[in-house]
């Protein structure tokens, strides 16, 4: 299980998000950002009706310096590998390397499948909610590093083969925590409490701000209000699959 939902959350999503950027005809930013929307939603909703209710459960509390910790290092990761979505005025000319870009993609995702792994040692609904947050919030990633890295010159054939290597680390960092297994379980709640800040991180910092990045009429009400809904029903998805799961 652990396996097969950490292919959901890493190579699926990647395949998700290819499958969308070779659609005939092109998203708009507009309907990029409603993808941004729900995967927002979906990574806050993890973490406060699964991840942090989970560990606090199991450790008698949450351990808010190792939500902390998830923060402070996804911050200072994006200081030195630029690893998260990159707006479209940054396609060209930016100062991202697909070396840094990938390396940091492979990183993020090592960490994505430690923290699949956790959940499920804990709980098997944590586990399986903790993977769709994942593969919510990679596919607008996916799609962003896919421009990015043909922007830098790479040819397709190249850059999806090195996205799904890079994907598939998620599928190493998940064994190994399973093969550590009773060596690291007083460990987990801080591990799922980690991916929490990790989540809270992304949607606050990486995708929700994306969101006021409109350009001309999409900043109009009525062209971005859809967001609002769309935001809503990834926190609602989620809650009814805690609630279904448990």
């Amino acid at each position: 299980m652990i396996i097969f939902w950490s292919f959901i959350g890493s190579v699926a999503s990647f395949l998700g998000a290819l499958a969308l950027v070779g659609r005939e005809k092109p998203f708009t930013h507009a309907q990029t950002l409603l993808i941004i929307s729900f995967a927002a939603g979906v990574l806050l909703s993890a973490v406060f009706f699964d991840l942090l209710p989970e560990a606090a459960q199991h450790a008698g509390g949450v351990a808010w310096g190792a939500v902390l910790a998830g923060i402070v290092f996804l911050f200072l990761s994006e200081k030195t590998l630029f690893w998260f979505h990159h707006h479209e005025e940054e396609y060209e000319g930016g100062e991202e390397t697909p070396l840094l870009i990938t390396i940091g993609d492979t990183i993020h995702n090592f960490i994505d499948g430690v923290a699949i792994a956790a959940a499920f040692m804990v709980a098997v609904p944590a586990g399986i909610v903790t993977a769709l947050a994942v593969a919510a919030h990679e596919i607008p990633h996916e799609i962003a590093d896919f421009g990015l890295l043909l922007s830098k010159g790479w040819s397709r054939t190249k850059t999806i083969a090195v996205n799904i290597g890079s994907a598939a680390s998620s599928l190493l960092g998940a064994v190994l925590l399973y093969a550590m297994g009773d060596r690291v379980e007083m460990w987990l709640p801080h591990l799922m409490s980690f991916a929490a800040g990790m989540f809270v991180y992304l949607a606050c910092s990486d995708l929700i701000p994306e969101l006021h990045h409109c350009h001309g009429e999409e900043c109009e009400l009525k062209n971005s209000w859809w967001q609002i809904p769309v935001f809503l029903l990834g926190i609602m998805v989620v809650w009814g699959l805690v609630r279904v799961l448990e």
